[in-house]
């Protein structure tokens, strides 16, 4: 799913227009698996290489392997994140082999909060996190571009303010 498509014709059925996350997400989060996986291997390799033999250097395959597997399950978990906005609530859903659907009341919302840190900033990125009387609900959308997040965060301020909420 690109950013900002569509599934479908949802707003003329009354269903969700769903959006997606950027790019830019799974270029960081990969960025990170091809980090760690270099210092991974590095030690792999040369703590038991010089610890117990050279043999046991063939050790530093393992994270390389493990980092491939990874990399294939990041983009099919980045494809899984997608959010709509509704009349009367937020919808979040995520995840690969369990789905989770949030849904966020703009009544119930207190607070909703626009973070983006260093190497997000590096690559165009805001997360939109939104919390609630109960934590078990707070939510969080990340990897939007930084205007849509703040358009999100006015929008929901003024939708929560709208409907009586703690905002």
């Amino acid at each position: 799913m690109e950013t900002g498509s569509l599934e479908g014709t949802g707003a003329a059925a009354g269903r969700p227009v769903w959006r997606g996350l950027r790019p830019g997400l799974l270029r960081v989060r990969r960025l990170l698996l091809v980090v760690w996986t270099g210092v991974l291997t590095v030690a792999a390799g040369l703590v038991p290489g010089l610890l117990v033999g050279p043999a046991w250097a063939a050790c530093a395959l393992l994270p390389p392997v493990f980092a491939a597997w990874c990399w294939r399950l990041l983009g099919r978990n980045w494809r899984s994140w997608r959010y709509a906005e509704r009349a009367d609530d937020l919808l979040i859903s995520r995840g690969v082999l369990w789905r989770e659907e949030t849904v966020v009341p703009y009544g119930r919302m207190q607070l909703v909060e626009v973070t983006s840190g260093p190497l997000e900033r590096r690559f165009g990125l805001a997360t939109v996190q939104l919390h609630t009387a109960a934590a078990a609900t707070d939510a969080t959308i990340p990897g939007l571009d930084p205007a849509e997040a703040e358009r999100l965060r006015d929008r929901l301020t003024e939708l929560g303010q709208a409907r009586s909420a703690g905002l």
